[in-house]
């Protein structure tokens, strides 16, 4: 990626809008009767609600149609990749894509805008990677980057060294994940470190939840989403990343052979009052094993027969009685915008539902928009009955190069992410 690109990257970090940067905020949410939900740092999502006399819904049919054609010179010398209604990461390297997010997110300006916490991650472990995505909420407000069988790459390095990381209620600077090389604790010496250990998802996740509960005077979150850490359900497990760099819910992982030991040890903490959220068709999670996982609490396995359609309906799930889930139904929203051909992305770019636009992930199928998203984007259309200058806006966050997102879909997506009167008309003298 050219150096001029990533600076423009990085300078619209400054555009986006957070919620709170400071380390013991976002420390957690209450049950709520509200189909919105609270969060913890006393956000009502119910507070942002619009007057109805300038905001609407789109009258008659408010289903989006797919373009019948296509301009096919419209991706020729493209001076960018930003449109009115996106933002988009151009790689398709996890690591590359970890800085771009980092620098986006966390300016590092001045001490409101600097992470307090760094969090190290394996390269070649997504279970572990995912797990970890739990801690970038709280307590440590902090970007994920990657070390490798060598220690910590050059460039990782000199965005740990940019973003001056303040350390977080513990004064940690950098927690190291998994079983890391020797070579990169040398690395980081003059920093306030703090390893966790585990090379085996269960165990690793289940320090994880530990890990949280350690620094939140071992306050176990009720609700835990249960992935499975089988290859072949990865599209499913990973789109747990976006919620759990949101709020404090942790993965823990299940497999082919049923419930790990070490799962079933995080459940017992709970007492039987556990509220379980399946990400994972059957082929995924079995109905052997969710029937088991009932010992521990309430079990609900979320919608969807394939990745794309449950990655929507994730999106759009709020669980009234315990606050649980996205609960997208309105406009006024950021969503993530991955192709399922690289889920490497997820995890590096799962911040950009902790800060900005709290956007939950939507796959694209081989980087194509289908029906499940096309209607999402429908429910969400934003319109406006007076002026689009009041909104609200919907923006999507575009995360992968023009191989894995072609400039069509990017553009199909703009389309359908922009504000239009709720009459159906055009915009007129707008």
């Amino acid at each position: 990626m050219k150096k001029e690109t990533i600076i423009i990257m990085a300078s619209l970090a400054m555009f986006l809008s957070a919620c709170s940067n400071d380390n013991g905020e976002h420390s957690g949410h209450e049950n709520t009767e509200s189909s919105q939900g609270d969060h913890a740092d006393g956000h009502n999502h119910d507070d942002h609600e619009h007057s109805d006399d300038i905001f609407g819904e789109l009258e008659g049919n408010q289903s989006l149609e797919m373009p019948d054609s296509f301009n096919d010179s419209a991706s020729e010398n493209l001076q960018t990749l930003m449109t009115k209604n996106s933002t988009r990461l151009n790689t398709k390297d996890a690591s590359e894509a970890s800085i771009l997010t980092s620098q986006m997110i966390w300016p590092s300006t001045h001490k409101s805008s600097q992470p307090g916490t760094v969090i190290l991650i394996p390269e070649d472990n997504w279970q572990i990677g995912l797990a970890a995505v739990d801690l970038i909420h709280h307590p440590n407000n902090g970007p994920v980057l990657y070390y490798d069988e060598k220690g910590i790459p050059g460039n990782v390095m000199n965005e740990i060294k940019r973003l001056n990381p303040k350390g977080n209620v513990n004064g940690t600077q950098v927690m190291v994940m998994g079983d890391a090389p020797a070579a990169v604790t040398r690395q980081l010496q003059g920093y306030e470190i703090q390893e966790v250990k585990g090379s085996s998802p269960e165990t690793f996740a289940a320090e994880i939840d530990r890990t949280y509960a350690e620094v939140t005077d071992n306050q176990y979150p009720e609700s835990i989403i249960i992935v499975s850490s089988e290859e072949k359900a990865k599209p499913y497990s990973l789109l747990a990343a976006n919620w759990i760099a949101h709020m404090p819910e942790p993965v823990l992982y299940v497999n082919d052979e049923g419930i790990p030991e070490e799962t079933k040890k995080a459940l017992e903490k709970r007492d039987g009052k556990a509220n379980l959220y399946l990400l994972g068709a059957k082929e995924a999670i079995t109905d052997e094993v969710e029937k088991e996982l009932k010992a521990y609490g309430n079990v609900m396995r979320m919608k969807g027969s394939d990745p794309v359609s449950m990655s929507v309906e994730f999106a759009a799930f709020k669980d009234k009685d315990t606050g649980f889930g996205w609960g997208l139904s309105d406009p006024g929203h950021g969503v993530s915008f991955i192709s399922i051909s690289t889920p490497q992305l997820v995890i590096p770019a799962a911040p950009f539902s902790h800060l900005g636009k709290h956007a939950p992930l939507i796959w694209l199928e081989n980087g194509k928009v289908n029906k499940p998203v096309i209607d999402f984007l429908a429910d969400i259309k934003p319109a406006f009955k007076v002026s689009p200058q009041d909104g609200p806006y919907n923006h999507g966050i575009i995360v992968g190069d023009l191989q894995a997102i072609p400039y069509q879909t990017q553009g199909i997506l703009d389309d359908a992410l922009e504000i239009v009167p709720a009459s159906g008309d055009a915009h007129g003298g707008h």
